[in-house]
């Protein structure tokens, strides 16, 4: 006979173990306890099995009845209903375990051995401030292309369409690195090509005329906030090395007497060599005295006395700024921009040595990279007729 659930309700402990049978298989099972188990018995290739179905009054009489039809549907199918239940159940589990959050994580710890710094920790940030508190916890293979580009939209509208851009390529290598490894279908930034607004690219700022850099020249040897940050402003222009190799110049790797400065380039991760002319040993001495004394980076953060970390990548340009050079007039950057230009079209230098002491990936007619002592002699002449040019244009 079937169950109802006045007969369920009525049914109390009783100190044994009860089955109370609905049919086709479903019964209730009254603990000495007093809990109430729903249960289904089925044969599955020959073999009796069973299947909890919930627990009464959260899952009804109705319910189970439902659960049991479900049952039996996948019994007509050929699929054994527990198991299927332990794969959904596994399924679930790694479903929690490769979010987007845990995969971007997993990817950002392979490759930021690669970077530089001040690129992986850009990069991480990005992730943490646009994407992760709306797709963090999402499972990567069920991320569609409209929904990723909601949290996209959310970034472009505040004006930084450029980060959009970046977040989008950032993501595109997260979404890959999980199909790699078999924890997505596909990547869906690839449906996003020609969605977001175009970005308007554009060289770093730099000035390359004469005159004008001239008159930097003076702004900045006039500046006078503290010394780290007075003497970065001054070597910038006579190195004009990457902004993250100036901030994580370390005195470890400066040789004072033999006026070179070795260390390993930020972009192409070789070994670099840049001659220090006189100037530069000049603006150098001026800082040891103070920063040697506490910490192993020339140009040390001013926000603490332990020496620890370098200055900020915001400390060159925000000097810039209180001279009044503009942004479109001059960067961290710009630097290099100004040294390309000008050893080439005023000081007559080749092509190749100024490439070669940009740290640029420089290679001879045969495709061979040259070693970073190549041309040393002539790039220390160059660099030293670069800083007394200089000076020229200062005065």
């Amino acid at each position: 006979m079937a169950l109802t659930d006045v007969q369920i309700r009525k049914t109390t402990a009783t100190g044994k173990t009860q089955r109370l049978f609905d049919g086709g298989g479903l019964y209730l099972e009254v603990s000495p306890s007093g809990s109430k188990w729903w249960r289904a018995k089925y044969r599955y290739a020959g073999k009796e099995k069973r299947l909890s179905l919930g627990v009464y009054p959260g899952v009804g009489l109705k319910k189970a009845r439902d659960k049991l039809k479900d049952l039996k549907d996948q019994l007509e199918a050929g699929l054994d209903p527990g198991a299927e239940r332990k794969l959904a159940k596994v399924a679930k589990t790694e479903s929690h375990e490769n979010t987007f959050e845990v995969l971007a994580r997993e990817w950002f710890e392979r490759q930021k051995a690669t970077w530089a710094e001040s690129h992986s920790s850009r990069l991480i940030r990005r992730l943490e401030a646009d994407v992760f508190p709306w797709l963090g916890d999402r499972p990567i293979g069920e991320i569609k292309a409209p929904e990723l580009l909601t949290v996209l939209r959310r970034v472009e509208q505040r004006g930084a369409v450029e980060t959009a851009h970046r977040s989008l390529s950032t993501c595109g290598q997260i979404f890959r690195y999980a199909v790699a490894t078999a924890r997505a279908e596909r990547d869906p930034c690839s449906d996003l090509k020609g969605a977001l607004t175009p970005a308007k690219t554009s060289h770093f700022a730099a000035t390359t005329e004469p005159d004008k850099v001239g008159e930097m020249l003076r702004a900045i040897y006039a500046y006078q906030g503290t010394l780290p940050v007075t003497c970065a402003l001054k070597l910038a222009p006579h190195v004009f090395v990457r902004p993250g190799e100036l901030r994580h110049a370390r005195w470890s790797d400066i040789d004072l007497e033999a006026a070179e400065w070795r260390f390993t380039a930020e972009k192409t991760k070789t070994p670099h060599i840049v001659p220090l002319s006189r100037q530069a040993v000049a603006i150098l001495n001026e800082v040891h005295p103070l920063t040697s004394n506490y910490s192993n980076f020339v140009f040390p953060t001013a926000r603490n006395r332990k020496g620890d970390r370098p200055m900020s990548d915001n400390a060159i340009l925000a000097a810039l700024r209180s001279l009044g050079i503009e942004k479109d007039q001059m960067t961290g950057h710009g630097w290099r921009a100004v040294a390309r230009t000008l050893l080439d079209e005023v000081l007559g230098f080749r092509a190749e040595l100024i490439e070669q002491q940009l740290a640029h990936a420089v290679r001879d007619v045969h495709g061979r990279a040259y070693n970073r002592t190549q041309y040393l002699n002539e790039r220390r002449d160059m660099m030293q007729a670069w800083s007394d040019y200089l000076d020229t244009l200062r005065a």
